[in-house]
């Protein structure tokens, strides 16, 4: 589910009514708990987490133009979206979330790499995706990265 918008609000504004209040609550969730160093941006269509070119100059290996992607939240065709690069990028972040998850929620954890899928919306276990954006600073995801990007 593709959305065009040049913002945040532009973005929210065309999900379908069901989820405008999931994602502004998890947006809101991420904003609180977001280590100093990210900035919220429009990145790939979705509502992204970057690290901006004033932090980290060399900017996304794949397209040094574009900040250094860490998270995004995206309305898909049948479920919500969380991308987590440090769950994929950190085997004891990923460890932590997957043993902490079944004590937040009932359903089982639908995840891919970096994709953690909500497909019921009022299961979203809000005080974990707290708790989990906290987990890694802008100097941490930095570092993971250019350990496994510069080899």
């Amino acid at each position: 589910m593709q959305i065009k918008a040049d913002t945040i609000e532009g973005y929210i504004e065309q999900l379908p009514e069901e989820r405008k209040q999931a994602i502004k609550k998890l947006r809101q969730t991420i904003l609180e708990n977001l280590p100093g160093g990210f900035e919220e941006t429009i990145s790939y269509g979705m509502i992204g987490y970057v690290v901006p070119h004033s932090v980290y100059a060399d900017g996304y290996h794949v397209d040094p133009k574009l900040p250094l992607p860490f998270m995004n939240l995206a309305s898909q065709k049948n479920y919500i979206a969380l991308y987590h690069s440090g769950v994929y990028a950190d085997k004891e972040l990923l460890g932590w979330f997957t043993q902490e998850y079944p004590n937040h929620c009932t359903t089982k954890l639908d995840m891919g790499k970096s994709c953690i899928r909500f497909k019921k919306i009022g299961q979203i276990p809000y005080g974990l995706i707290a708790e989990l954006t906290k987990k890694m600073s802008c100097q941490e995801w930095i570092g993971i990265y250019e350990s496994n990007i510069k080899r």
